[in-house]
């Protein structure tokens, strides 16, 4: 009985999965690339089908031959079902932040190296191949796009340099896209029979491009908005993200006319960077996992499947098509060597791509291995009716000719051009560091190993024996440590701050886990524990101090509403960026001890005494200013901040208690269906404690007018009447309150905070209970100088006429103001600096201060 129709299909994929769970284990015992072996099998596989069809004495197999080669997949359902797959999980599995800084280079190697190996190879063969211009540039799109996986797999294998792998990664999420929106104007122009007109041709592509940008990176936001709202259905998270890449890409190519593959990209690298603080962190994990496993399987079938039609596509090869391949073949090599060894240098030159080493380089250009993509777009033109049996045969055989060398030639000797420049050994940092670590680290495992023989009663002879040969590689790692020598002390802080923010990320993401904190919160928090990352990679101390400054400066967010609340009075964007503010000033406090307590337990002893001081040298002037910023806003707003650690500590406690019943489940001393209770009504508590805290912004503003010294005898009801007209500010050391001649429009109350005037040699400081800027708007004077915080600050904002009015009113406001400067500045000189020395002389201002009694002689 001969199974046919959809358990045909059905049958012959599940064999193939099959087949594919051996090939990767049978690849890493025969040392080649598992890419390579895919090829061989699915080649073979191809040619046993085609001769079991041909042969009469095996005709109980022809049913599965039949399947294999009249298998229903064609050009159009290699790019629509598996591109988006591994467009998508490239995107997801590249570091974004640290690639930015290569953005110069992946861009030349995924837009330029394309454009010209499409014209190297199309202009190499126009006087060869007997074919139109257009049909060899067609042919050079084709085969210049690269294939990640095989390359990637290769790199990964042998171990290579991290940056080498990212610059291929990064390579190929703009490299099919770039030759595929190539291929696709000159399939079109080749089917029709129209020129190409290049300005229209160009002017398409960018559109093409951008647009695409845009819309991925739009659609890709929009999930994870919807996600946030999802709560915490992980299937549903999950599910969404797999629904993605599909729909982008789709309705990118199909709708506006953009390149889906780019869309995909883009979508990709958004949900990269916003992922770790929108998902869980398990969710994450389990999300990263489930499409690799993903790519594996739709990497795996696409290359066997495209496998399988190479001898179909070879069909009728004559000798001379040889040697067009191998004309098609050095055209190419020449094209990317050209690009990588005269474009890279230029851009290095002008300093906007870091420099690539010529390893690096000689190994990227022989890299350039060609795939299951460069078969699918083969195989369009041969299926496509508008295009003629002679271009059909041309296309198929030159391209999978060029494919079968790259990978038969470039992909069985990469590993050894790896291996060759030294590209999978340690870098010198990472070698002296990898001996720090064991050094400290085996004598710590030998005392740990210890105490776990005695306390499970291991023989004498086989402890020793055991923890005899961990001191023994304790004592050689210590006799080649050169971490002292081989790294300056700059180089050994830059490390120590990567360590520290890659640590504060790693409790960050711990904390996430607690369900009920504000994931925007998590997200700016996670995004500046990155940046530090990155900051202290490419600029040590520096880089790492300002990207940790930066967090506590208010966000283009928080400045916004600060605008809002003060000139259209809308209070509730400045009342949720205050609160996420807050949340964020504790959740770092309590990251800041944690740290501390790592410094003192894991850093000092792997990096020593001397280092780990200059460390927390760092750490501790950034401390304080985050105790400054989050003591301002716990003195006015002290009810909110209890509330709000109370419930973060809440919080913790729930997880804790979660994971002591995990504990107990796993130890066998409770039965699922009590685990399942007590788990119920731990999420019972928690649903209760996720409404989020109410933040009254204006909290208390009456009687912290009434504590001025300036306002003392103005009514309560005056004060309460002021209180409903002015608006909040808050900022930051180093902010402009008021520029050196501009006009007073606004007064600010300093609730919390310093600031600080400089005018001719004189440093004027206003501290809390002072008016910035009453004394030069009554003397109708511009401000001497420019007037900035020097702490973060709390201030309440008065426009100049409400202030003004409530002068002209009560008189003895002005005589409080200037018995405060009396008391504040001490000299007559200076107070005349600050009034500007217009309509108050310091002898004036002297004498009405002793006038009003206020002041003693």
């Amino acid at each position: 009985m001969m199974v046919t129709g959809l358990a045909a299909i059905i049958l012959v994929l599940a064999l193939l999965l099959a087949l594919i769970s051996f090939v990767q284990p049978l690849a890493q015992r025969l040392g080649v690339s598992e890419t390579v072996l895919l090829a061989v099998v699915g080649i073979l596989i191809g040619l046993f089908a085609d001769l079991v069809l041909r042969s009469t004495s095996i005709e109980m197999f022809n049913g599965a031959a039949e399947a294999i080669l009249d298998f229903p997949i064609n050009s159009e359902a290699f790019l629509l079902i598996f591109l988006p797959i591994l467009v998508f999980q490239g995107a997801l599995a590249i570091d974004v932040r640290r690639l930015a800084h290569e953005t110069s280079t992946v861009l030349l190697l995924a837009v330029l190296a394309v454009v010209v190996s499409t014209a190297t190879i199309g202009f190499s063969l126009y006087p060869f191949a007997g074919q139109s211009l257009v049909i060899c540039l067609l042919l050079g799109s084709i085969v210049a796009t690269t294939d990640p996986s095989a390359v990637a797999g290769i790199f990964r294998d042998v171990g290579a340099s991290s940056r080498l792998t990212r610059l291929v990664e990064g390579e190929a999420l703009l490299n099919d896209a770039a030759a595929i929106s190539i291929f696709s104007i000159l399939l079109s122009s080749v089917a029709s029979h129209h020129h190409i007109q290049f300005g229209e041709t160009v002017v398409n592509f960018a559109v093409s491009f951008t647009g695409a940008i845009v819309v991925g990176v739009a659609f890709a936001r929009l999930a994870l908005m919807i996600i946030t709202g999802l709560g915490a259905s992980a299937a549903a998270e999950i599910t969404l993200t797999l629904a993605l890449p599909y729909v982008v890409y789709i309705i990118c190519d199909e709708f506006f006319g953009f390149s889906g593959v780019v869309a995909t990209a883009s979508a990709g690298l958004t949900l990269s960077v916003y992922g770790p603080s929108t998902f869980r962190p398990q969710v994450w994990r389990f999300l990263n996992e489930l499409w690799q496993q993903l790519l594996f399987w739709a990497g795996s079938l696409v290359f066997l499947l495209a496998s399988m039609l190479i001898p179909r596509l070879l069909i009728g090869m004559t000798r001379w098509d040889c040697v067009l391949i191998l004309i098609a073949s050095v055209a190419g090599l020449l094209a990317r060597g050209a690009v990588v060894f005269g474009m890279l240098p230029l851009l290095e030159m002008l300093k906007v791509s870091p420099p690539v080493p010529l390893p690096f380089k000689t190994t990227m250009v022989w890299g350039g291995l060609r795939g299951a993509i460069t078969l699918a777009l083969a195989l369009a033109v041969t299926e496509n009716q508008r295009v003629s049996g002679s271009v059909a045969h041309f296309v198929g055989v030159i391209a999978t000719g060029f494919v079968l060398i790259t990978l038969f030639l470039n992909g069985t000797t990469l590993r050894y051009l790896v291996v060759f420049f030294e590209l999978d050994q340690l870098s010198p940092i990472n070698k002296a560091l990898r001996h720090q670590v064991l050094s400290s680290g085996l004598r710590h495992i030998a005392e740990r190993t210890h105490g776990l023989a005695e306390e499970l009663g291991f023989a004498r002879g086989t402890q020793r024996t055991i923890l005899g040969h961990i001191n023994r590689r304790a004592e050689e790692e210590s006799e080649a440590n050169t971490f002292d020598t081989a790294l300056g002390d700059r180089q050994r802080v830059t490390l120590a701050l990567i360590t520290i923010a890659n640590q504060e990320r790693s409790l960050l993401l711990d904390l996430f886990r607690i369900q009920g904190l504000s994931r925007r919160v998590m997200e700016t928090l996670l995004r500046s524990a990155e940046a530090m990352v990155e900051g202290a990679r490419l600029e040590g101390r520096y880089g790492y101090v300002r990207a940790r400054r930066r967090r506590l400066r208010p966000t283009w967010r928080f400045r916004i509403a600060q605008m809002l609340h003060q000139y259209l009075h809308i209070d509730r964007p400045l009342m949720t960026c205050m609160s996420e503010r807050f949340e964020m000033l504790v959740i770092t406090h309590l990251v800041s001890i944690s740290l501390s307590r790592f410094m003192k337990h894991r850093l000092e002893p792997t990096l020593g005494i001397r280092l780990s001081e200059i460390v927390s040298e760092v750490l501790g002037r950034q401390r304080r200013m985050l105790d400054d910023a989050l003591e301002m806003l716990r003195v006015h707003y002290q009810g909110y901040s209890e509330a709000l650690e109370s419930r973060i500590l809440h919080q913790i406690s729930l997880r804790l208690e979660g994971e002591e019943y995990d504990e107990l489940l796993s130890d066998n001393l409770i039965t699922e269906e009590v685990h399942r209770e007590l788990y119920r009504d731990t999420e019972k508590r928690r649903e209760r404690l996720s409404k989020p805290l109410r933040f009254d912004l204006k909290s208390g503003i009456s009687q912290r007018l009434r504590e001025f010294p300036a306002l003392r005898g103005v009514p309560d009801g005056v004060v309460h009447n002021l209180s409903m007209n002015i608006s909040l500010r808050f900022v930051s050391p180093g902010e402009e309150l008021l520029r050196r001649g501009r006009k007073v429009r606004t007064v600010y109350a300093v609730v919390a905070g310093l600031a600080e005037m400089h005018i001719s040699e004189h440093d004027i400081q206003f501290g809390a209970g002072d008016l910035i800027g009453a004394d030069m708007l009554l003397s109708n004077q511009p401000a001497p100088g420019t007037i900035r915080a020097v702490q973060f600050g709390h201030l309440l904002s008065i426009p100049a006429h409400v202030f003004k009015r409530l002068v002209d009113d009560y008189p003895i406001v002005r005589r409080s103001l200037e018995v405060r400067a009396t008391e504040r500045l001490g000299t007559p000189q200076d107070i005349a600096l600050v009034l500007g020395g217009a309509t108050h002389t310091a002898d004036e201002v002297r004498d009405a201060a002793v006038g009003s009694g206020e002041v003693d002689c």
